[in-house]
């Protein structure tokens, strides 16, 4: 089967494009032919060597993290043949090798039905990344937020800033900002529905929030950006508020002003992927995903790329900084 791999840390060219053998299913495991496959970040942070070695397998690894696919061989699992599933386990593309190829094997417990109203890439997209299940389980697991509150999400563009400005709007917030980094993109996500997207290229975070909330600041801020934004999106909480650091697309250093923690009363959350346990990251998915089933939002595609252009894929997601989620097309006959 084609896959992508890569053996060494470096550059988007370590991704090679491979031959490997068919994994056989184990007891109890089903066979899944992937017909999308996600790109985010974190496949970018591990190839390039910024993660701890203990945090990961050996090299070589196949990188990629959730997949939509069709099951070819049910084998003990008690899927039926045909069944559209994703494939969500944990430590896809870090403890084991993840779903940048034609074909893997997965317990039924780490594969989800996909919804007949759902089509493969808006199913890969609700997943790439994670921004949508993440802001779930930050919103309601740590910020504990409540309808009404006010959210501000960083990056639009991106899986934590889109997926929680949807997700927030589900939950009741009664108002929800992100910010773009240029007029061109923020004009792009007003037209896509999202409202009170700050232009940081014409005011600053805290002018642009500011002026939204009238002074008050806001009730729970989601950030996966940091960076130089990391200052001012603490700066942002009303009195009482949660922060909660999901992510660090923008760098991992920023200067922050304690006062701003003090006399605010701030609380601030650390996010992992791995920090709740599967039954609660599962009912997650299936929230977000009756969510989308229902036609409540709809997860922006920016662009797909064949499998043998994963190297691009990555790059495009990195550099260009899309606005919408980067997929990579494996079959053909995705529905």
């Amino acid at each position: 089967m084609r896959a992508i791999q890569y053996g060494d840390h470096g550059g988007y060219d370590e991704l090679r494009l491979v031959d490997l053998p068919v994994p056989e299913p184990e007891p109890g495991q089903a066979l899944v032919r992937i017909t999308y496959g996600t790109v985010s970040p974190l496949d970018d942070t591990v190839r390039a060597g910024r993660m701890s070695p203990d945090l990961h397998k050996p090299l070589p690894i196949v990188p990629g993290g959730a997949a939509v696919g069709v099951v070819a061989d049910p084998g003990t699992s008690g899927l039926a043949a045909g069944a559209r599933v994703l494939v969500s386990g944990q430590g896809r593309g870090l403890s084991v090798d993840g779903t940048w190829r034609e074909y893997v094997v997965e317990h039924p417990g780490d594969l989800s039905p996909v919804p007949d109203e759902v089509t493969d890439p808006q199913m890969a997209a609700l997943m790439a990344g994670a921004g949508h299940v993440t802001a779930y389980l930050a919103l309601t697991e740590l910020a504990r937020i409540r309808p009404g509150q006010s959210v501000l999400a960083p990056g639009i563009g991106g899986a934590v800033g889109m997926g929680t400005a949807q997700v927030a709007a589900e939950l009741g917030a009664s108002l929800v900002i992100s910010t773009a980094g240029s007029t061109a993109k923020a004009e792009r996500a007003r037209a896509a529905g999202f409202a009170h997207v700050v232009d940081l290229s014409r005011e600053t975070l805290r002018e642009g929030v500011a002026r939204l909330t009238g002074g008050k600041g806001v009730d729970v801020v989601v950030d996966g950006v940091a960076g130089p934004l990391l200052g001012d999106a603490l700066a942002c909480l009303s009195r009482g508020g949660n922060y909660v650091s999901v992510g660090y697309a923008g760098g991992t250093r920023g200067t922050v002003d304690v006062t701003d923690l003090i006399w605010r009363t701030a609380r601030v959350h650390g996010y992992m992927f791995n920090m709740f346990p599967p039954a609660t990251a599962a009912a997650a998915r299936r929230t977000v995903t009756g969510w989308l089933a229902e036609g409540r939002f709809d997860p922006v595609v920016a662009r797909e790329f064949p499998l043998e252009e994963a190297a691009r894929a990555q790059r495009h997601l990195i550099e260009d900084r899309p606005f919408g989620r980067v997929l990579l097309r494996v079959a053909g006959d995705g529905r």
